[in-house]
């Protein structure tokens, strides 16, 4: 869904573009023309700007060792997690892997929160037990270390959702290198057979791990894989090409047509996690392209610039207080106390808790041999 030439400019407050996108089994896709405002403009540049952000500063915690375990940044991924909450509501659910950092945020949860997450501390979102991998939020589930897994659970709350018929979908978001996995396929099925509102997306970065795409899969066209489910390929790098995807796979979905598959073409600046350097299996040139000339933020920052909808000075202004948020947010990520010793047994069930499993209770009080 490639946004191309420029159709109509109305003032200096909104930009009308044209877009084409790939469809499998859908006679149309999303309209032609997209349309953005100077206020939805300087909202989702703040958003991924505050992702970016966000994500160096894990980067940088990580390599002091204040950090720790696995950590997967977003960063280069950010106009999908602004693009996709752009399209849907508040009320409607999502569920992803383990890259979750900037789907926890645009989901409502603060930059504080997240990196107190990260470093284990009892200020973090999962109150310092989750983890990179392992964070929650109303209507956010994760987070979820295991490769594929939050795709069929993901199914799951749409069939709640279908259940209580409350008119709210789910988005179910997995990555390139999962999209091989076989419970995929079997999600999908159940979804098609219930008319499941699902957006099944695939957010496909070019590797999987270590593993180009074109090694990986006999077919990229990720969008086609559900067969029998109509799908979708957009450019995942636009943020109001995300959102119009995003809002046309929704109306389908509420519409009562059962799930539907898209495929965001994005990339990764960081390696696949933070144990990899990301230059081995590609080369730094690649990597500077994508920046110079497909980067999220600096392509929607000069959009604006050209067509007089922001000035320089105010996209200035507003990088210097995210800078403060994060600067703010990490000074607290370091000082906040680890949750006591004591605390590391509660929450483990939902209620009426057996009285023991593998040998230990609720109300164990553990102790600390190191």
């Amino acid at each position: 869904c490639t946004l191309t030439t420029y159709i109509q400019t109305y003032l200096s407050h909104q930009e009308t573009k044209e877009s084409k996108c790939d469809l499998h089994r859908l006679e149309e896709g999303p309209p032609e023309k997209a349309e953005l405002t100077r206020d939805q403009g300087l909202q989702y540049y703040r958003t991924m700007q505050t992702i970016r952000r966000m994500e160096l500063k894990a980067d940088q915690l990580y390599k002091q060792k204040i950090i720790r375990g696995f950590c997967h940044l977003y960063d280069g991924q950010e106009a999908c997690a602004a693009g996709i909450e752009a399209g849907i509501n508040p009320t409607d659910h999502l569920i992803t892997a383990y890259r979750a950092h900037g789907y926890t945020y645009t989901r409502g949860v603060s930059v504080k929160e997240i990196l107190a997450e990260l470093t284990g501390r009892k200020g973090g979102v999962a109150k310092g037990k989750g983890g990179s991998m392992h964070m929650y939020a109303p209507c956010f589930y994760g987070g979820n270390g295991i490769v594929g897994a939050q795709v069929p659970l993901g199914a799951g709350i749409a069939l709640a959702c279908q259940y209580q018929g409350n008119n709210q979908l789910c988005v179910s978001l997995y990555g390139d290198g999962a999209a091989n996995q076989g419970q995929l396929f079997e999600a999908y099925n159940m979804a098609a057979l219930w008319k499941l509102p699902c957006i099944f997306i695939c957010e496909n970065n070019k590797y999987g791990m270590g593993t180009s795409v074109e090694r990986a899969a006999a077919s990229t066209d990720y969008y086609k894989r559900g067969d029998y489910i109509p799908g979708l390929r957009v450019d995942g790098m636009d943020v109001l090409c995300v959102r119009e995807a995003t809002k046309f796979a929704a109306d389908h979905c509420r519409s009562g047509k059962g799930p539907i598959v898209m495929e965001l073409q994005t990339y990764r600046y960081h390696g696949h996690s933070m144990s990899d350097p990301g230059v081995s299996y590609r080369t730094r040139e690649e990597i500077q392209e994508v920046r110079s000339k497909s980067d999220p933020i600096s392509m929607l920052k000069e959009r604006m610039l050209s067509h007089n909808m922001a000035s320089v000075e105010e996209f200035k202004e507003m990088d210097v207080e995210i800078r403060k948020e994060v600067e703010e947010a990490a000074q607290f990520a370091t000082s906040d106390p680890e949750p006591p010793l004591d605390d590391l047994c509660n929450h483990i069930f939902y209620n009426n808790p057996p009285l023991e499993v593998r040998g230990t209770h609720p109300w164990a009080k553990l102790k600390s041999l190191s």
